[in-house]
């Protein structure tokens, strides 16, 4: 076994041209491969990292999200009495009622439309969520029209800077601070008192009601409580449920798509790896000859291409890996199909994703040289010398 991969790593070294060809597109096709299964991993992360297992999420039911939600004020007030709901230090409870709308901002670089999530908070917002950390000026206060702005909304959209003013609703808002919620959803969002924006947008209801469990454990019994209740016709998630839910139309949308590119594209490095290998064995015929005659057996021959064209594959997918992970130092905005605004995410390698790409790069190199290999080993001894 030694000897023959031994004899296929020599070879794949004599045909410099051919293997840095072949690995090439293989190497361009778990690029491929792994840059969407990245795209989608990141679009998650961002989602699912934006909640906190000890928050929960009552929304209306039917509604898939915020922005498509109603909770009406005395729902939320009965709600805030629950004893499942969570004490500060000072005995005030972690609670909070959030109004979420749309709005429409022209981007910086190509005067573009996009859609922005307002987000109406109330004092205890930011207490609920502190994984946002202010990086210049303050949140607004109670009852002003000040705003903060998500980084990722300063960083790409007119009129969001410190100190600039933004009109929507029929209002001037003044933008007070800019947070930074890393790789959040939350960076995507504009902030700014609860009460103003439901003045100001005319709605009269909450879009959803957020608070910390007393205990996490007590969050099933809590669900089945008030989903249980007639009057309130109510849903409750998991904080990081509910942005999970978030993901879950685009990730599958990206999946399905990459899927379908790298299936078209692995067609092309299949046949590009076949036929180097059919060339590798039409050089090589009076060297398989003589192995032959040496006493290696036609699965020696065999074992020894199709070695070779796993080596191609694994090489092609360790060059296609190593280029994907460059793919982590860029951010991409897009439209969240679920709640129709603008989130920006990075793109996220895991193990999962690194294994998955090798294993497909080994395939591909596999099944390139599967039928070459096959055909080497039924070269009759004979007709192989003669070519000698």
């Amino acid at each position: 076994m030694r000897l023959i991969v031994l004899y296929s790593l020599r070879n794949i070294g004599a045909r410099k041209v051919t293997t840095v060809l072949t690995a090439g597109g293989m190497a361009l096709v778990v690029f491929v491969f792994a840059a969407v299964l990245m795209l989608s991993e990141g679009l998650k992360k961002t989602l699912v990292s934006t909640g906190s297992e000890d928050n929960a999420v009552i929304i209306r039911k039917g509604s898939n999200a915020e922005v498509q939600s109603s909770v009406e004020r005395h729902k939320a007030l009965l709600l805030e009495t629950m004893p499942e709901v969570a004490l500060d230090n000072e005995g005030k409870r972690l609670f909070a009622k959030e109004i979420v709308v749309l709005i429409v901002m022209p981007r910086r670089t190509d005067n573009k439309q996009g859609n922005i999530v307002i987000r109406g908070i109330d004092e205890r917002s930011a207490d609920l969520r502190p994984q946002v950390k202010l990086i210049e000026g303050r949140m607004p206060r109670p009852g002003s029209l000040e705003i903060a702005v998500g980084k990722a909304i300063a960083d790409k959209f007119r009129g969001s800077g410190m100190g600039d003013t933004l009109r929507f609703a029929m209002r001037q808002w003044q933008v007070v601070g800019i947070f930074d919620a890393g790789n959040r959803g939350y960076n995507s969002e504009i902030w700014g008192d609860g009460d103003q924006m439901m003045q100001a947008f005319r709605r009269p209801v909450y879009s959803s009601v957020i608070f910390k469990l007393r205990d996490s454990k007590e969050f099933n019994l809590l669900k089945n409580k008030i989903e249980a209740d007639p009057r309130l016709s109510l849903e409750v998630k998991r904080e990081t449920r509910y942005y999970e839910e978030q993901s879950e139309v685009m990730a599958k949308f990206l999946n399905i798509l990459g899927l379908s590119l790298t299936t078209i594209f692995s067609i092309g490095a299949i046949i590009g790896a076949m036929i180097t290998m059919y060339a590798a064995v039409a050089n090589r015929t009076a060297e398989i000859g003589v192995l032959r005659a040496l006493g290696f057996t036609k699965a020696s021959i065999l074992g020894a291409f199709i070695i070779e064209s796993l080596m191609l594959g694994l090489i092609g997918g360790l060059a296609g890996l190593s280029l994907s992970s460059f793919m982590q130092l860029f951010t991409i905005s897009t439209m969240n199909w679920q709640t129709f605004s603008e989130l920006s995410f990075s793109f996220a390698m895991t193990p999962s994703i690194a294994l998955k790409a090798l294993c497909f790069a080994i395939l591909m190199g596999f099944l390139g040289g599967l039928l070459p290999a096959i055909g080497a080993a039924r070269k009759d001894i004979v007709d192989a010398l003669r070519a000698a």
